[in-house]
């Protein structure tokens, strides 16, 4: 049964994607097949709901693939007494109220949390932040809001903050989710007449948490809702945490007195790593890979050689060094410079002399002195729009990203708006030595 479900579970994350996988289909498992019934145990009833909702065909598909005799689905919560079995396109049933906060939450990743959590200056503030509201003391701020660009700690940091909450305070009710959960939720509600259940449940948490906000961007009816659950959450003094990819005065199609709202608390940006939190990273990794991996050597230097030349995230970066110690671990050498670059040739040349538009972005604004938000941000004054139009038209030189990719990395502008930056400081480069000197500087400093 193991041996089927495991086999089912990598042909299911290529299906459905390495962050779909995790969470939704990592947590379930395969206990029983009878009679063409494949009984699968799984942590909430609000998963098991969202899983045959949307996965039932291709966890049957994957099953009839690989020889298991299996019809039909049964799903089985913790909270059953009984099992309860669902064709995979019955329609799923509305949760007890009992256990409602349990099945609202989305699974907490057991390996985040504060301990393993590396700290360094592109970080330390959301980290603090994160740290005090996970404490339970008096919080000066709320919301919390965390933005940042992919692999920069958010998800880590929002876990790790609903964790530490329910150990501090066990009788605290905690609601993790993320804003796709949260839509869902609602448009369940209206379609089964339930929204006065679904507006006491959500307004009578002690803290909730939302992930990756921007995805109610453009929706109405639920960032309506979102709004009025906001509102009443802080009135009633209740923590309330979200994060997303950007500001919130740079989310698309979100209504303004959402963006508001969201502002009206603290607003952390986490920048992208730099070189020291990311050998920081690489040394915290290999001291848990090192129990995995017992007896294995590590020559010097290659830690160093990996912070340098992976810069794009921390995911990419973990990934890599996970990858370097099975290898070494399977053909039984020691990691040397010249068994990494073997190893690992397809990721150092993808991050091999490419520059992000994230980091041209942060390299400029620290060069002149202004904030990353008002970089990317609406202001217009003269000391932010000539480091704003530098900083478009390096990233148009440096990435091979279109002018519409460009535009939306800087808050949503139009291509048109790119090109005229760009054209700008292609003119004023040939009479201004100063800004040309500026250009250069920032070039090198990019290719370093």
């Amino acid at each position: 049964m193991d041996k089927i479900w495991g086999q089912a579970r990598e042909e299911l994350q290529k299906i459905v994607g390495a962050d779909s996988f995790a969470t939704w289909i990592e947590p379930l498992k395969l206990t029983e097949v009878e009679q063409g019934n494949a009984i699968i145990a799984c942590p909430t009833r609000f998963l098991s709901d969202w899983v045959s909702r949307h996965y039932s065909d291709d966890i049957l598909q994957v099953l009839d693939r690989l020889g298991a005799p299996v019809s039909r689905l049964t799903f089985e919560t913790r909270s059953q007494t009984s099992r309860q079995v669902q064709a995979a396109a019955e329609a799923p049933k509305r949760p007890s109220r009992v256990h409602a906060e349990e099945e609202l939450t989305a699974p907490l990743d057991q390996r985040f949390t504060f301990d393993n959590f590396v700290v360094g200056k592109p970080n330390e503030l959301a980290h603090a932040a994160a740290r005090r509201v996970a404490e339970g003391g008096p919080v000066t701020f709320n919301p919390l809001f965390l933005y940042g660009g992919v692999g920069l700690g958010k998800t880590h940091l929002m876990h790790a903050i609903a964790r530490e909450t329910q150990l501090r305070q066990p009788d605290a009710r905690v609601l993790y989710l993320s804003a796709e959960q949260f839509m869902y939720r609602f448009v369940q509600a209206l379609r089964d007449r339930t929204v006065m259940d679904f507006k006491e449940l959500f307004r009578t948490v002690s803290v909730l948490m939302v992930d990756d906000v921007q995805f109610i961007a453009g929706k109405d009816s639920t960032q309506e809702e979102f709004f009025h659950t906001f509102n009443t959450l802080v009135d009633q003094g209740k923590q309330i945490v979200i994060s997303a990819d950007r500001a919130p005065g740079e989310i698309k199609d979100m209504e303004e007195r959402i963006k508001s709202r969201l502002q009206c608390g603290l607003v952390v940006d986490l920048h992208p790593t730099d070189y020291e939190l990311r050998l920081g990273i690489l040394q915290s990794k290999t001291d848990a890979f090192r129990v995995q991996y017992p007896g294995l050597q590590l020559a010097p230097g290659v830690l160093e050689f990996l912070a340098h030349r992976i810069t794009s995230n921390v995911r990419v970066l973990e990934g890599a060094l996970q990858r370097l110690f099975a290898f070494a671990s399977l053909m039984g050498r020691e990691i040397t410079l010249d068994m990494t670059q073997e190893c690992l040739a397809d990721i150092l040349r993808a991050n091999d002399r490419k520059v992000s538009i994230e980091e041209i972005q942060r390299k400029v604004a620290e060069h002149y002195n202004v904030r990353l938000a008002d970089l990317i941000g609406p202001k217009r004054v003269r000391t932010v729009a000539r480091p704003r139009q530098i900083a478009m038209y390096l990233s148009k030189q440096m990435t091979s990203r279109s002018l519409p990719e460009i535009g939306r990395r800087f808050g949503g502008r139009d291509h048109t708006t790119i090109m005229h930056g760009v054209r700008k400081i292609e003119e004023l480069r040939s009479a201004d030595r100063s800004l040309a000197e500026d250009i250069d500087l920032l070039r090198r400093l990019l290719e370093a």
